[in-house]
């Protein structure tokens, strides 16, 4: 069986209140189930609720918790729940962290860690007490032509018993990996963070800088990545996408790292995905919005489609 419960579902920062009470207000956390096997994508405040969950239920039935986490990317929101996480102060806690590398010197240990100094919060990463081992990623897909000629492409991350993870460079302002988990011919594909790729070089010949033979490869490096972003979750049964704009609101907020409800439903539907879940919802989207949004977008393709909220489950 694989399944997937959703802790945290909202973008950029914790947002609390009376208009965010139904489809929640934490940020990013999913608790993924292998029949028996935990994984835990990104550690943002959503993290929290789950941690006491996993001391109430696991802890207790197991006598410990042990857990492979993959991180998204490092920006605050899908981190910044980590300290709060209470079983990294138990010694029955083990814990497997993985996420991209990063452009920077730190690496993905030093990080997440440099949150639990004094300089920020009152315990220190010394001072913990679960068994914490950090991994660096790259992508980890094996498709022939790209990884041939780039030399940076992996076999999926095989974790036993069937259970694979592969992982693919999105489109955002810091290094940042989706993730497909495969399981007993199930599929689970989480894509934070994205928007689509783009040509970046001036397509206007009358602009400053304008070359031609650049604007055309421009133009087919940004179609090539789209279509390889596509192939990463084809035949999905589940999708989990970045969907914080509308069409309208991402036209002014191109190049901040997310995208649209008709990005995601057009990839969906390009892929061949069995289930869309819109995730990454804008901190200012009300409950009343988001529900509009959702019944807006319903029935618009074959595809079941239905926006993430805190306590969801989705069983495979």
């Amino acid at each position: 069986m694989l399944s997937v419960r959703f802790w945290g579902v909202r973008g950029s920062i914790p947002s609390p209140g009376a208009d965010t009470v139904y489809y929640g207000g934490n940020t990013t956390c999913l608790e993924i189930r292998a029949d028996e096997r935990l994984l835990i994508v990104d550690l943002g405040t959503g993290i929290r609720p789950l941690g006491d969950w996993l001391i109430a239920n696991d802890l207790k039935e197991k006598g410990c918790i042990e857990a492979d986490i993959f991180v998204s990317h490092t920006h605050w929101d899908h981190i910044m729940g980590f300290p709060l996480f209470i079983p990294i102060f138990i010694p029955e806690t083990t814990l497997r962290i993985r996420g991209p590398v990063s452009f920077e010197e730190d690496s993905l240990k030093t990080i997440i860690e440099n949150q639990l100094s004094y300089r920020y919060w009152p315990v220190r990463a010394g001072e913990l007490a679960a068994k914490i081992e950090y991994s660096q990623l790259r992508e980890t897909i094996l498709e022939s032509t790209h990884c041939a000629a780039s030399g940076v492409c992996g076999s999926p991350l095989d974790l036993g018993g069937g259970l694979k993870v592969s992982s693919k460079f999105l489109n955002h302002p810091i290094f940042c990996l989706g993730y497909r988990f495969d399981y007993k011919g199930k599929s689970i594909v989480t894509i934070f963070d994205h928007e689509p790729f783009q040509n970046l070089f001036p397509t206007d010949p009358s602009a400053a800088g304008y070359n031609k033979e650049a604007a055309r490869e421009g133009e087919l490096a940004a179609i090539e990545e789209n279509e390889r972003v596509c192939r990463f979750f084809k035949d999905a049964d589940l999708l989990i996408h970045d969907a914080q704009y509308t069409k309208e609101e991402y036209l002014t907020h191109r190049g901040w790292g997310h995208g649209s409800y008709e990005h995601a439903i057009d990839s969906a539907v390009k892929a061949n995905v069995k289930k869309l879940v819109f995730f990454h919802h804008d901190p200012a989207r009300t409950d009343e919005q988001l529900k509009k949004l959702e019944n807006d977008y319903a029935g618009k393709i074959s595809a079941e489609t239905m926006m993430a909220r805190e306590g969801l489950t989705i069983t495979l």
